[in-house]
């Protein structure tokens, strides 16, 4: 080499666990506050991923602890009451990047199985500290235990120690315990949100927390109602692209192109593969495995063309329903109303997707300039980036005349949004807003529009009430000095209480009140 001449560059493959240790910031670990909460959020979320899509009402126990070791490190353990984990996946499940069994077309908490890994790894590369994991399958009669880290070059799991012995209970689920440097005096208001919010979408749910400084937060069960459990799909045909076509032409079983749109998309039948092929221009005979790039390209873009295929399967998704939503915020905010919807499935680029929202005001909810908007996406809270989401972009006061529903701010009022689909559009890596999708706003705020119908009937009945009561107090004033100059004029001078209990009746008839309320009125009027 030539003196003075730069060093030829040198090139390596990474692992996916050496790319995200790398980068650890794309799955939220960018510093000691968001990967506390991260870890608390991943747990939490495998927890109820583990219990409520198996049909098991969930109990979940999380405790964050100060470690002896450092004062800047914290354990994290979530306790589940979940289907447990088979041992023989335990140690790929926690200790190898990107192995998971959610990666199928259906909607899930998580997509790619990687959150509680990337807790692991900031767990292991901040404190040196392995996970450790105790888990007992619901059809086995033993628990097993296990400590192990990440080989981040190769991607595999480390086994430090494993063991195992006969359970004389009944209990089954998963207890993972990891250790992370974190900063709880900043993590503290997020991961408090968190729960908080987890307990409204979660009202089916007995959620326990007990943080670092021992004050314990306990939300019992509200509902026993489960949300349908999703279902995996076939792709629907205006979903996919090139690469999508690759794989399931890899996997697929028949050979012709005929054959192969019927075997892996949903809603193409004998009748419709035989209309779009001859609108598309397509040889029904031709072999897949053997088509070029260009052909692959025609045939994506074909099938997104043609308007001919029913809209998207929506069983692949799990809304929340109306009633859980109605019951999480009751139990949350203890509202003196509260409504919500959900609406039929929609689609946006081949991709199924159902909102729904929720609307609790007054008691328990506390008066803001604005609505304090509450976001999910597949369940999953969404506590950043607030108004950059499209939700805020319906809601917002400025733009949804929310005097028209008879709210005027400040106003106590929540409004929930959930957006639920096979493949949520978020506006970043950092999956904490979603996109301003036409298909997604316009239903948004359909839904908000028929929620805040009925609230403004609730605020319109009670306005009513409110003046009828007003009216009724001012008649209740004059009642004891009419009936006193009634029975005057009557020259009856014990017909006074007679006259007043006449008078009393007769304004009770008129406006329609139990003799319980008018008793009630009578005795705050004679304070």
């Amino acid at each position: 080499m030539p003196s003075g001449a730069a060093a030829p560059e040198t090139f390596k493959s990474l692992s996916a666990a050496e790319f995200f240790y790398r980068n650890r910031e794309i799955a939220g670990f960018a510093n000691p506050t968001r990967a506390l909460y991260q870890t608390v959020r991943e747990l939490v979320e495998n927890a109820l991923d583990a219990t409520d899509t198996h049909g098991i009402l969930p109990i979940i126990k999380l405790y964050i602890e100060r470690s002896r070791d450092n004062p800047n490190h914290y354990i994290v353990t979530v306790e589940d009451n979940g289907v447990g984990i088979p041992p023989q996946y335990v140690p790929r499940a926690f200790g190898q990047v990107l192995f998971s069994s959610k990666y199928v077309l259906r909607q899930t908490r998580g997509m790619y199985g990687l959150g509680a890994k990337m807790a692991i790894l900031y767990g292991q590369i901040t404190t040196g500290k392995p996970v450790e994991v105790i888990t007992s399958p619901i059809v086995s009669g033993r628990i097993y235990y296990f400590k192990l880290n990440i080989d981040i070059k190769q991607n595999k799991p480390l086994i430090l120690e494993q063991k195992s012995w006969r359970k004389n209970s009944r209990w089954h689920g998963t207890i993972v315990s990891i250790t992370v440097e974190g900063d709880w005096s900043r993590a503290r208001q997020y991961i408090y949100d968190y729960i908080e919010k987890t307990a409204v979408a979660a009202p089916y749910a007995e959620l326990v927390f007990r943080d670092p400084d021992g004050k314990v937060t306990r939300y019992l069960r509200a509902i026993e109602k489960l949300p349908p459990p999703p279902k995996s799909v076939k792709p629907h045909p205006h979903g996919v692209d090139i690469e999508m076509l690759k794989f399931l032409i890899a996997s697929a079983k028949s050979t012709t192109l005929r054959e192969f749109l019927i075997e892996s998309f949903q809603g193409i039948g004998e009748v419709t593969v035989d209309r779009f092929l001859e609108w598309a221009g397509l040889d029904p005979k031709a072999d897949v495995r053997k088509m070029t790039v260009r052909s692959l390209e025609k045939l994506a873009r074909k099938l997104k063309e043609y308007t001919g295929f029913k809209p998207p399967r929506a069983d692949s998704l799990s809304p929340f329903s109306e009633d859980i939503i109605k019951a999480g915020l009751e139990r949350v905010f203890r509202p003196e109303f509260v409504a919500a919807v959900t609406r039929r499935p929609s689609a946006y680029s081949g991709h199924p997707f159902i909102i729904e929202v929720g609307i609790a005001y007054g008691g328990g909810v506390k008066s803001d300039r604005e609505p304090q908007l509450i976001r999910y996406a597949n369940k999953i809270p969404l506590l950043f980036d607030t108004k950059s989401d499209v939700a805020w972009k319906v809601i917002d006061p400025e733009k949804f005349d929310w005097k028209q529903y008879l709210v005027n701010f400040p106003a106590p009022l929540v409004v929930l949004v959930h957006v639920c689909s096979t493949k949520v559009p978020f506006k970043g890596v950092g999956k904490e807003s979603i996109a301003d999708v036409p298909e997604i706003e316009k239903e948004i705020r359909n839904a908000v529009r028929e929620a805040a119908r009925r609230l403004r009937r609730f605020l319109s009945k009670k306005r009513q009430e409110e003046e009828m009561r007003r009216r009724v107090e001012t008649f209740l004033k004059y009642v004891p000095e009419v009936a006193r100059s009634l029975s005057v004029l009557m020259g009856e001078s014990d017909g006074e209480k007679k006259i007043r209990n006449m008078l009393l009746e007769t304004i009770r008839r008129h406006v329609g009140l139990a003799e319980e309320q008018l008793a009630k009125l009578e005795t705050r009027l004679a304070r």
